[in-house]
């Protein structure tokens, strides 16, 4: 079938990728921003760019936003990384961004947010794929695995970047031990998806470099897990993050 004529062809990408990065309350200014700074020194790290232009296509689609509970935004919007001009350019729109943290942490919403997004973005990729990353489990918002089943039915894999930084929140709520397990058992899915681990916001730049190689190269790691095995550890509930919250706030009245 034919194009009409005026209408642009959607342009040719090996990846349509959507950075859905946790502002919530559990991350505070000094994190988000080691965040940001991350996301930005893996999109001019050469060595991404080398992944990128070894692809089917030699070129990519991002786009970049940050969720929290109620909260979703674009941060920047989609952008064609094909070379270094077009990597610095992009780059530029997510390191110039206000930035900010909201309550709660709602991945259901993150999703449900950017699923959206791929819908007439001009650009037709070979994959679809919305990275999560976030320090806590789902506890706003509808139970993340009803979102998650929405997107692999439109064909969008889903990835995870679970920050194990293993201290309480600025507002007393301690970590959860096994964020990389509720990630594998309850968010990431679809052809190929895997997790890569950030044991620190500090080692949250590294850990995004290697993620965004795999998931450029439609790759996955050697082992998804942290310390412990999965197979030693049990499987955990994927409303422990609305549990958790629930007897939190009963402890706070």
């Amino acid at each position: 079938m034919l194009a009409s004529p005026g209408v642009a062809a959607d342009v040719a990408v090996d990846l349509e990728l959507v950075f859905a990065v946790d502002i919530s309350g559990s991350i505070d200014l000094e994190e988000a921003e080691l965040q940001r700074a991350g996301y930005v020194q893996a999109l001019l790290d050469p060595r991404v760019l080398r992944t990128i232009q070894a692809g089917r296509v030699g070129r990519i689609a991002v786009s970049y936003m940050e969720w929290a509970g109620a909260h979703q935004a674009v941060v920047a919007d989609w952008g064609l990384i094909e070379d270094a001009a077009s990597a610095q350019a992009f780059a530029a729109r997510v390191a110039k961004a206000p930035l900010a943290t909201e309550m709660w942490t709602s991945i259901s919403g993150a999703v449900t947010f950017a699923l959206p997004l791929f819908e007439g973005n001009g650009f037709a990729g070979l994959r679809r794929v919305i990275d999560i990353s976030g320090d806590g489990p789902n506890n706003a918002g509808e139970f993340v695995i009803k979102a998650r089943d929405r997107a692999l039915a439109a064909g969008v894999t889903i990835n995870g970047l679970p920050i194990m930084n293993g201290r309480p929140s600025p507002y007393g709520w301690p970590a959860y031990e096994d964020l990389d397990l509720y990630y594998v058992t309850c968010v990431i899915g679809g052809p190929g998806a895997f997790i890569v681990v950030a044991d620190t916001f500090q080692d949250f730049a590294r850990a995004i470099r290697r993620k965004m190689i795999l998931e450029i190269a439609g790759g996955m790691p050697a082992a998804q897990w942290r310390l412990v095995p999965a197979a030693l550890r049990e499987l955990p509930a994927c409303d422990i993050g609305e549990k958790r919250r629930d007897l939190f706030l009963e402890d706070d009245y």
